[in-house]
């Protein structure tokens, strides 16, 4: 059975350059850097047990690197959706400020 253990959000941006997998790598950091596992001593498990869906929402998903965000996380067996969503923020100068939203959905298989 797979059960869902953690569900952590988080935003990132890329201010110049327009790089949607930036701003989702930074989306992911913000996600995981608010947390600290405790639990899989009490499970019988360890982090590399995690099955973790990593969703992406960027306005332009075919412009993200899924195996470069994948690698953001340390443990687990990751697999990674992008889809449209996040802001792009127009600039004077053309260099818009693109925005990610991630969620990090935590799964051990019991």
């Amino acid at each position: 059975m797979k059960n869902r253990y953690i569900t952590e959000m988080g935003m990132g941006t890329d201010v110049h350059g327009r790089d949607h997998t930036v701003a989702a790598e930074r989306a992911v950091f913000d996600a995981i850097h608010h947390s600290s596992l405790h639990f899989f001593p009490h499970l019988g498990k360890t982090a590399s047990d995690m099955e973790i869906d990593l969703l992406i929402g960027v306005p332009e998903p075919d412009a993200v690197d899924k195996e470069k965000i994948a690698a953001v996380l340390p443990y687990g067996s990751v697999t990674v959706t992008v889809k449209e969503g996040g802001l792009e923020i127009p600039t004077q100068d053309g260099d818009a400020i693109i925005v990610a939203n991630a969620g990090v959905i935590v799964h051990i298989v019991e």
